[in-house]
């Protein structure tokens, strides 16, 4: 079930520039699931205020309970825009908050779906390069007490995005989100989203040098 203690999503306001609403990270557990045991990062908390440092293909305090799926140089940064949130929110009741899809960056401000691959953002003191849309496992089911949301969420098209870390730095709340350079090619992850239910588009991702090695298979 969805944890109703956690802090709610911040109303909208009048500054448009994006910002980071939330810093989240979280260890691996283990949870209980049909008989199971299993290991799982999904679960992450605001850090508050403090800075984090982002390293590597992680932030400072997260993990990632199976690599070969989830982190690693294409995939070091989730983040999840309280815009996409209101939407499950609106539409389904969901009690949404930062880190519920398990995101380490709560963001407002962008379209996440209108990114383009390769598209860098300076955040705080770290640059980071938009690398693919999530595609949820069973684990997101897990973490919503709801094991046909997965489903729910691909069908949306509001998968958040999968960053790089091009420059080691650090992020915190408040910290703006500066666009600094979007590549020609006109892939975005809305496309790349789209692709994945009309194969007619799926050329049309080669177009994008950044295209992670996974997608161009």
């Amino acid at each position: 079930m969805t944890d109703n203690r956690s802090p709610a999503l911040p109303t909208d306001r009048a500054d448009p520039t994006p910002r980071v609403l939330s810093v989240n990270v979280g260890a691996v557990r283990e949870v209980e699931w049909r008989g199971r045991t299993l290991r799982t990062g999904i679960w992450k908390e605001p850090v508050g205020e403090r800075a984090v440092a982002l390293r590597g293909v992680n932030l400072e305090g997260d993990d990632q309970a199976d690599r070969t799926v989830h982190g690693g140089p294409d995939k070091a940064v989730y983040a999840y825009a309280m815009e996409d949130y209101r939407h499950w929110r609106e539409r389904e009741g969901i009690a949404a908050h930062p880190a519920l899809f398990g995101e380490n960056l709560t963001v407002q401000g962008l379209d996440l779906r209108a990114a383009l691959v390769g598209e860098r953002w300076r955040v705080g003191t770290a640059l980071l390069e938009v690398a693919q849309p999530r595609l949820p496992c069973f684990k997101l089911g897990i973490r919503l007490g709801d094991a046909r949301f997965p489903k729910r969420f691909l069908a949306a098209e509001r998968l958040g995005a999968y960053l790089r870390i091009v420059e080691e730095g650090e992020v915190r709340v408040g910290d703006d989100i500066h666009i600094v350079s979007r590549p020609h090619h006109g892939v975005t992850l809305g496309l790349m989203a789209e692709s994945l239910r009309d194969p007619g588009k799926a050329a049309a991702l080669l177009a994008a040098p950044q295209l992670p090695a996974s997608w161009r298979g």
